[in-house]
């Protein structure tokens, strides 16, 4: 559900695979989708695919699990629309960015349905029906929120190592989207407010007191809320930063850059909003929240 980089991504190693896909898209991509097909380019091998694409999730038929990759200001209507798919055999896993999905989705499918995922790839759509992959890393990791749902977790599992997926089942899969948010938000935060790689980000002490204050703002806000994160998170992350190539920059950087709207609400304006509501201050990501506002809905705010 939502054929971009990354259900696009995913979605083509599982049909590659052998695994019957459905991809549900819209626009230009489903009609490039419906008459080309899927081409996927990546480090990791390109494949060119026929793939079943389809607009309403009803015309996909049954499915067991459904990899629920749509943008975040999107997470309400699609869940909507799946509800004629979802049934108590099914199960549906957002990979999603933030940390509020699972929460999102129990209110409008059964909570009974709803594992949780996180995704690590830096992947998009470079033209419809194309998705491009960059670097090498291609990873799945999630797990179940009720016992029930492990059996399903484990059989997604097999499926996505025969994919040759890099994928991990996880025990404490809400400790593991805290542990990307960390990340994320960070991340997110001060490419996007710089319209600069990480590069050239984190080599400025200005701008890399910005990243790390992002970063331990967030980790805050979690532990206060009883996340499991552990004391030398925040130094451990910076130091993945300081190993990541010097090019990478956070997907919302291009989002703003293709004058597309932002998850920024659902980022680093989430952190703020969250530590508000614990009494705490959050003063970098409000910062960020804030200087992004006008590029929210992917134009500039007009003067009144």
């Amino acid at each position: 559900m939502g054929s971009g980089g990354v259900g696009g991504y995913f979605g083509a190693r599982l049909q590659q695979a052998g695994h019957s896909v459905a991809f549900i898209a819209r626009g230009r991509h489903l009609q490039a989708l419906q008459r080309n097909g899927l081409a996927l380019k990546s480090p990791l091998g390109d494949v060119q695919l026929k793939v079943k694409a389809v607009e309403k999730p009803a015309d996909a038929g049954a499915v067991d699990v459904v990899i629920f990759t749509v943008k975040l200001w999107d997470t309400e209507s699609a869940a909507a629309q799946l509800r004629p798919i979802v049934g108590g055999d099914t199960f549906v896993i957002p990979f999603q960015n933030g940390v509020e999905s699972i929460d999102c989705l129990k209110k409008i499918l059964s909570e009974k349905a709803i594992m949780g995922g996180a995704a690590y790839i830096a992947s998009r759509i470079a033209e419809p029906g194309v998705i491009v992959q960059t670097g090498q890393m291609a990873r799945l990791r999630f797990g179940p929120v009720f016992e029930l749902q492990r059996k399903a977790a484990e059989l997604f599992l097999g499926a996505c190592r025969e994919a040759k997926i890099d994928a991990e089942l996880v025990d404490d899969i809400v400790r593991v989207l805290w542990e990307k948010f960390v990340l994320l938000v960070a991340l997110s935060a001060t490419t996007t407010v710089t319209r600069k790689p990480i590069g050239v980000v984190r080599s400025d002490p200005d701008m890399r007191w910005l990243l790390e204050a992002t970063m331990r703002e967030t980790w805050e806000v979690g532990r206060k809320r009883g996340v499991a994160l552990p004391d030398d998170f925040v130094a451990r992350t910076l130091a993945f930063v300081d190993g990541l190539p010097p090019e990478v920059k956070a997907s919302m950087l291009g989002d703003l850059e293709a004058g597309g709207r932002l998850e920024a609400p659902w980022l680093s304006g989430a952190v703020a909003r969250m530590a508000r509501e614990l009494g705490m201050e959050a003063a970098a990501n409000r910062a960020v929240h804030a200087a992004l506002k006008p590029y929210l809905n992917g134009s500039e705010v007009k003067a009144s």
